[in-house]
């Protein structure tokens, strides 16, 4: 079956945060601008998602969600078909999305005052829950060797103070792409087994992988360590399901699945029935539509990095897996104002930050290419000429 990224998709007025608030964050008009910062896509969700949604619709009651069994086996299915994880459906509890999933991590496995360990630069959602929930936050910078991030785990464990708590790893990473080698992930797996930490493993991602890598579950790596590994999934990236607030904490050991769950029941949720049903959906019958999305994107990507790269004293990191393109302006000597003044009020593009992913982003712009080609072909025009005094 074909299916056409290609085609047009207009988002506006459709409550999307990605375009419909680009103006009121950011100053740039949506009639103008690229939106390339939110991490969602805009392709529509595949046509199995598209055809439950329909008959849901069409049935017209909307009622409490109940009958968890189809879903259940559909992400373990998945699991071990994609990954080569068997996972028991005891482990699998649903959180409204993987950063609420995050906070009950942190809500359940430490106390006000605790430390919680990022890797840094880093999905920049991670330090906002932590702060939120009035944990320290301790920043392990990557070492950017060769284009690629690298954990230094014998600086990390100088700083340590005997107040963290738990690590939250992102697998792979973002923003860079990074996926992280087996024995990176033994590493980090000992290395949280002797400073007696919890390790939670968001890998929202690990569906979007290019073909010259290959993702590993930190399960999977780690499996001597199964009792202080917390796994975060979700079909929301690999599907674009994001506004289904659908994810799941799979949890191996008992303990620490019985402690998460006492505080998953006080906050008194129950699973979003839309979001259940186009992750079964998704999983059942979204296979090749994934297989053809990672293809495309690698397009994208590949247009994306010739390009930038071509910009004197620009950097795109070489990317394993994701849609976000991690770009390195320090080679401009320009300051972090002066380039970003040029991206999004010259060109007209908008992407995230870097500094808001913590330490070692100071310099970089992240890039969500998981739009249509001729608006990545745009963009990246329009970020060439916004930097041509420097050819």
């Amino acid at each position: 079956m074909d299916f056409d990224f290609d085609e047009p998709i207009d988002r506006l007025n459709t409550n999307c945060v990605k375009w419909d608030m680009l103006d009121k964050i950011y100053g740039v008009s949506p009639k103008d601008g690229i939106a390339m910062w939110v991490a969602d896509m805009d392709f529509k969700a595949p046509p199995a998602v598209n055809a439950t949604l329909q008959k849901m619709v069409s049935h017209g009651v909307h009622g409490y969600f109940g009958d968890d069994r189809a879903y259940k086996q559909s992400i373990i299915s998945w699991m071990e078909k994609r990954h080569d994880w068997r996972v028991d459906p005891k482990w699998i509890s649903t959180v409204h999305g993987l950063v609420a999933g995050t906070a009950l991590c942190i809500q359940t496995y430490s106390e006000p005052g605790d430390s919680v360990i990022l890797f840094t630069p880093v999905y920049h959602a991670f330090s906002r829950m932590v702060a939120a929930n009035d944990r320290e936050i301790v920043e392990s910078e990557l070492e950017l060797r060769d284009g690629r991030y690298h954990m230094d785990l014998e600086a990390l464990e100088g700083q340590l103070t005997g107040r963290e708590r738990l690590v939250i790893f992102c697998s792979p990473h973002n923003p860079s792409g990074r996926v992280w080698s087996v024995e990176e992930l033994k590493q980090l797996a000992d290395f949280c087994a002797r400073h007696d930490l919890i390790l939670v493993s968001d890998e929202v991602h690990h569906d979007l992988v290019f073909p010259h890598a290959s993702h590993t579950p930190m399960v999977n790596a780690a499996h001597k360590h199964l009792d202080r590994i917390v796994m975060l999934t979700a079909a929301s990236k690999s599907f674009n399901l994001a506004g289904g607030m659908t994810g799941n904490a799979i949890i191996p050991d008992d303990d620490l699945r019985a402690r998460f769950a006492k505080v998953h029941a006080s906050v008194g949720t129950s699973p979003n029935k839309f979001g259940v049903m186009m992750t079964t959906a998704a999983y059942a019958f979204g296979e090749a539509w994934l297989e053809a999305l990672v293809t495309y994107l690698d397009g994208n990507r590949q247009l994306m990095d010739e390009g930038l790269n071509a910009i004197p004293g620009v950097r795109s990191i070489p990317m394993d897996s994701t849609y976000l393109a991690w770009v390195d302006f320090s080679g401009t000597g320009m300051e972090a104002e002066e380039f970003t003044r040029r991206v999004e009020g010259t060109a007209r593009v908008v992407g995230n930050h870097g500094p808001t992913f913590g330490k070692g982003g100071e310099n970089f712009l992240r890039f969500n290419f998981a739009t249509q080609r001729s608006r990545v072909e745009e963009a990246v025009a329009r970020i060439q000429d916004a930097f041509r005094d420097l050819q």
